[in-house]
């Protein structure tokens, strides 16, 4: 039992951890797609971040496909401290239709690119619209 119970304390106190690194990375909220000509969308992603300043903030967020080439990147010049969460566009994002899986990935000053990211399955858009909220 005594086994079982140091398990079960590393278990809580990686959680801890892994809860505490998560905590300040950049969420991303949703996404809006708009397709506006042949393999064009116009892409609004919504993110939600604790920024604290010029040091700390969600700075970028981009469209890649599933072999992580980027089809979209929009940057983010400015910490958006009172404004949370927020939406913030891409056009003539180019996703060609044999790109059934993209995903949006999301950025911050700090920690980087976030691990979790959006997975979009494009073959979901009906009349050239998806809108996606985890």
């Amino acid at each position: 039992m005594l086994k079982a119970g140091n398990v079960f304390i590393a278990g809580i106190f990686l959680l801890f951890i892994t809860g505490s690194a998560l905590a300040n990375e950049v969420e991303i909220i949703g996404v809006d797609l708009d397709k506006t000509a042949d393999d064009k969308w116009s892409v609004n992603v919504t993110l939600q971040h604790t920024d604290t300043g010029w040091d700390h903030y969600a700075d970028n967020w981009r469209v890649v496909d599933e072999k992580g080439k980027v089809l979209g990147d929009r940057v983010l010049h400015h910490p958006h401290v009172g404004e949370q969460p927020f939406t913030r566009g891409l056009s003539a994002v180019t996703i060609p239709a044999d790109n059934h899986i993209v995903y949006i990935e999301a950025h911050d000053k700090v920690h980087g690119w976030s691990p979790v990211r959006l997975r979009v399955d494009m073959a979901k858009a009906v009349d050239g619209k998806l809108r996606i909220r985890p």
